[in-house]
């Protein structure tokens, strides 16, 4: 089901499906709610999901009221009040994994469990910062098209774009639609986001980590570290696979999901 809200007077979309315990996924930079359309087919069965657009992203209005990456967790409580929801699970993609965080940081007592599915909780480096600032002059010199066509591949791993090119050219295509401002504002904001360890090791819920051990946007080994710094982690590492493990391993990544979901709603820790 197709839902909109007003918020902070622009529109805030997002999707529903099926019924249980809530989940909320949370996409990550230059996607929308799309990219979680095979998790959403398997997951809607067991469970009651929530697939925000955030602003900029989708059908979700580009508010330049939101610039950072605390303003878009605002954004999803707002989401979860409107729905009722008092306790969720939080999973985000990549820059939804730092929203994700940001919410926990904040409103630990709504969450049931929280995962950052090729994501971090460290804080940009210098070497970091000074790729995405590469980038956003790239985007005001050359647009969009040019930018997602430039980047989308580096996210799949070798092999996936030896198989799967088609995949990634309709991925190419679908992501090209951004406004040079909303990518722009989600780089500033990363940039700014503070290192957010701290949140693993004091939320006190389960915490689950996808990691893929060619990821280039989440080196390997950051995953793997922080991953130890909860009291209680579901660790999961996907061999010959990038940074979109949603796309090129749906299948594994749906069951590693669903378990870790059905964990938080029942623990037995």
């Amino acid at each position: 089901m197709f839902k909109k809200i007003d918020y902070l007077e622009k529109n805030l979309c997002y999707h529903e499906y099926g019924a249980g315990h809530p989940v909320v996924l949370i996409h990550g930079f230059a996607e929308d709610s799309g990219i979680w359309k095979d998790q959403v087919a398997f997951l809607q069965h067991k469970f009651r999901v929530l697939v925000p657009d955030m602003p900029g992203s989708g059908e979700s209005t580009y508010n330049d009221r939101l610039v950072t990456i605390e303003d878009f967790a605002e954004a999803i409580k707002n989401m979860l009040d409107k729905e009722k929801i008092g306790e969720t699970v939080l999973i985000g993609h990549s820059m939804g994994g730092y929203i994700a965080l940001a919410f926990a940081e904040k409103y630990s007592q709504r969450l049931t469990g929280l995962g950052l599915f090729h994501s971090t909780a460290y804080a940009d480096s210098e070497e970091k910062k000074a790729a995405r600032r590469k980038s956003i002059g790239f985007i005001r010199e050359y647009g969009v098209p040019e930018f997602v066509k430039s980047t989308m591949p580096n996210l799949f791993s070798g092999e996936f774009n030896a198989n799967q090119p088609e995949t990634i050219s309709k991925l190419v295509n679908k992501y090209s639609y951004f406004s040079p401002e909303a990518l722009i504002t989600y780089y500033e904001a990363m940039i700014m986001r503070p290192d957010r360890r701290k949140v693993l090791k004091e939320l006190n819920k389960p915490i689950l980590f996808i990691c893929g051990e060619e990821d280039k946007a989440v080196p390997f080994r950051d995953a793997l570290e922080q991953a130890h710094i909860p009291d209680l982690s579901f660790i999961h590492i996907l061999k010959n696979t990038a940074h979109m493990g949603l796309v090129e391993n749906p299948d594994l990544t749906n069951h590693w999901l669903a378990g870790f979901i059905e964990a938080s709603c029942n623990p037995t820790w």
